[in-house]
C-alpha cells in the first residue's frame, strides 16, 4: 500500500532492519519461469545437508497494477528480498513470485513448487506461507483449502484479515489499495495449522487492525492454534519502517516460529 510520499526511503525500497550471518552467502536463483510468463525467485540457504523447507511469500497485489506503481513485481521490492534472504541465512528457503491473477495464482505456485522440489532442492512436505499487509486476504483463502494445498503453518504480518458480523473494512481496503479478498472464513481455516500474527500497535491504516481483533477473537472461539505477537509502538510495515530493538524481537519470534514448526 502507497503509506510514503516524502524525501525518506519509500516503503518498497527499505529492508528489513534484523541482519543475521550469511545473509551474503544465500544462493538466489532470480526470474525461473512458471505459469507463461510469471516468474519465480529462490532462496536456499548457503550450506544445506539436506533440502530444506520453504516459505513462499504470498501476494494479493496483481502485479501489472503493482509495477505500474512502483516500478517493479512485489518479488524485486527491498523489504521481499531482504526477507527472503533473511529466511534463507536462517535455513529456511524462500520463494517469492510474480502473479496475474493472485487469487488463482497463489494456489498454482503451491502446486509448482510442490511438483518440482526435486530440481529446486527443497523438502515439499514442511511448507509455510508468508504474508503481510493487504496480501493477507489472499494467504488466508489459501488456508481455507489447505487440503489442496497442504502447509505447515502460515505467518501473517500487520495484514488485513476477514471481514465478519456486517464489516467491510477488509473489502473497502481492497478496493481502495488494489489487493484482492478472495471469499473466505475463519470458519475454513483447520485448528491443526498454526499461525503467527504480528499487530502493529500503531498501525494506521484505516479497519486493519480492528480486522485483526476480530479475526483473533473468532480463532479462539473455534480453537484454532494462534499466536499473536504484538509491537505496541509499530506502524505499518514495522519490519522495515521501525529500526528499533522490538521490531527486531518481533521479526526474531517470526523466524523462531517457521523453525520451529518447519525444522520438527
Amino acid at each position: 500500500m502507497a503509506e510514503e510520499n516524502n524525501a525518506e526511503p519509500s516503503l518498497f525500497a527499505r529492508s528489513v532492519v534484523l541482519r543475521v550471518p550469511g545473509v551474503e552467502a544465500v544462493e538466489v536463483i532470480r526470474d525461473q519461469r512458471w505459469g507463461g510468463e510469471r516468474a519465480f525467485d529462490l532462496y536456499r540457504p548457503p550450506a544445506s545437508s539436506e533440502p530444506p523447507p520453504v516459505v513462499v511469500f504470498v501476494t494479493g497485489f496483481p502485479d501489472p497494477g503493482f509495477r505500474a506503481f512502483a516500478g517493479c513485481a512485489l518479488k524485486d521490492t527491498a523489504p521481499y528480498r531482504s526477507w527472503a534472504r533473511l529466511l534463507a541465512a536462517s535455513g529456511l528457503a524462500a520463494v517469492t513470485y510474480s502473479n496475474v491473477e493472485p487469487a488463482t495464482d497463489a494456489g498454482a505456485i503451491l502446486d509448482y513448487v510442490r511438483e518440482h522440489a526435486g530440481e529446486l532442492g527443497i523438502d515439499p512436505a514442511r511448507c509455510s506461507l508468508w504474508a503481510s499487509s493487504g496480501n493477507v486476504p489472499n494467504a488466508l483463502a489459501v488456508l481455507g483449502h489447505v487440503t489442496r494445498f497442504p502447509v505447515r503453518c502460515a505467518v501473517l504480518c500487520y495484514g488485513y484479515m476477514v471481514d465478519g458480523d456486517g464489516a467491510t473494512a477488509v473489502a473497502d481496503a481492497g478496493r481502495q489499495f488494489g489487493f484482492v479478498v478472495p471469499e473466505t472464513s475463519v470458519d475454513l481455516i483447520p485448528p491443526h495449522v498454526p499461525l503467527l500474527v504480528a499487530r502493529a500497535g500503531l498501525d494506521a491504516t484505516p479497519g486493519l487492525n480492528d480486522s485483526i481483533d476480530r479475526f483473533v477473537r473468532c480463532a479462539e472461539s473455534r480453537a484454532l492454534d494462534v499466536e499473536i505477537v504484538e509491537h505496541p509502538t509499530g506502524p505499518h510495515a514495522f519490519d522495515v519502517m521501525d529500526n528499533s530493538d522490538v521490531s527486531r524481537r518481533v521479526i526474531r519470534r517470526i523466524l523462531g516460529f517457521l523453525r520451529e514448526q518447519l525444522e520438527a
